[in-house]
């Protein structure tokens, strides 16, 4: 596919739209007691699952960027599918990749995805550290250089411990890289010590208000985040009212410098998604 240079001189700046989206497999949670009730269905595949992530790819044309955690690489869950394929060819984003995390005797395989309107200059899997292995990083870079934008797709751990040290492991990677956004499920509220240490290691950016994510069915929690750099200009952030899991996907509206969309050369255009 061939991609429009950007007109750096009647685009200054250049908006992205982003999502967050931690998709459980595509299984659809009400309540806590789902997690009981459901607990077989939530090991099978079914039409429920993919009516799910068929009204989540209709609703993609709006962003730029998704990253999807959770997602099923292809087990019996999701009926050897591969939901971020799935997802990226039903909503046609051109660009997509995924890492798989922790394969469960083909019952169930989660993942991190990525699916994109931009083409990536580099997409890396990263393992993250943890006493129970199976948690990862994707490092989708667009551009060169220590001018490139980064972006990096997590799903952490429930522990804080281990938590402490994926972002330190992330902040390392962040580090040579001032222009950089952190999305995912993170699995911890922005005034955790966790990431107060993430702030004070990087240029990563306090999000200006709490936006809680979880419980999908009565938000209480700001577990899934968005996290920009100091020259990325956060527009506004917001949560999808409905729900493909039990979290809310989170959408953000960044505006890159002129400088930044400059860098990362003909990968960032005005043109990489339609607006309704």
């Amino acid at each position: 596919m061939t991609l429009a240079t950007p007109n750096i001189l009647t685009a200054p700046e250049r908006t992205l739209r982003l999502l967050s989206c931690n998709i459980l497999a595509g299984a659809s949670v009400q309540r806590y007691s789902d997690y009981v009730t459901r607990s077989v269905n939530a090991v099978l595949p079914g039409r429920a699952k993919l009516a799910n992530l068929d009204s989540l790819a209709e609703l993609l044309h709006e962003f730029d960027v998704v990253g999807l955690q959770e997602a099923d690489a292809g087990s019996l869950r999701s009926g050897f599918l591969n939901q971020t394929r799935y997802i990226a060819e039903a909503s046609g984003m051109p660009y997509w990749s995924h890492q798989p995390n922790r394969p469960m005797a083909r019952v169930a395989h989660s993942a991190n995805g990525l699916l994109s309107r931009i083409e990536p200059s580099e997409v890396i899997d990263y393992p993250l550290p943890g006493r129970i292995k199976g948690r990862g990083a994707l490092f989708v870079r667009f551009g060169e250089g220590t001018e490139a934008l980064v972006i990096v797709i997590a799903h952490l751990s429930l522990g804080a411990a281990a938590r402490m040290g994926q972002l330190a492991f992330i902040g390392e990677l962040l580090a040579p890289f001032p222009h950089a956004v952190l999305m995912g499920d993170l699995n911890t509220e922005p005034s955790s010590s966790e990431m107060r240490q993430l702030f004070s290691r990087t240029a990563l950016q306090p999000p200006p208000v709490a936006t809680p994510t979880f419980p999908s069915w009565k938000p209480r929690r700001a577990l899934d985040h968005i996290l920009t750099s100091a020259d990325i200009k956060l527009d506004r952030m917001w949560t999808l009212p409905r729900a493909f899991s039990d979290h809310l996907p989170l959408a953000a509206e960044i505006r890159l410098p002129r400088s930044l969309v400059q860098a990362s050369g003909a990968a960032i255009t005005d043109e990489a998604a339609p607006r309704t």
